[in-house]
């Protein structure tokens, strides 16, 4: 008789500091998100429609990855765009064809822009 998992309701290795799974760590012991943010960013710029039932996405890709630097990133531009978004991965994904005014907005704060 074989013994196996047919399903399981498990998230995986959690943080022993918070309790949150470690892709999700809120606390100081977490090794994700704490890359240091460069004096030069360059950022890209893309559009995805893919598997979004037709919705069009700015993504904003090649950031450093440090959670609180990109949490500030993306309410400012959530903010200034007047959009909805969201993280995911690195990543910042606004509601829209924002990428103009997106474009435009990292400029002002000096950063290279690609795409």
């Amino acid at each position: 008789m074989s013994t196996r998992v047919v399903y399981s309701t498990g998230i995986g290795r959690m943080c022993p500091g918070c309790g949150w799974p470690q892709k999700d760590c809120k606390c100081s012991t977490g090794a994700g998100g704490k890359e240091t943010v460069p004096d030069r960013i360059t950022a890209k710029l893309r559009m995805e429609k893919k598997g979004r039932a037709g919705k069009t996405v700015t993504v904003v890709f090649g950031l450093p990855d440090n959670a609180t630097f990109l949490d500030e990133l993306a309410s400012a531009l959530k903010k200034s765009c007047g959009v909805g978004g969201t993280l995911a991965e690195g990543t910042v994904e606004l509601a829209g064809d924002v990428r103009e005014r997106v474009r435009a907005l990292l400029e002002k704060r000096g950063w290279t822009v690609k795409g």
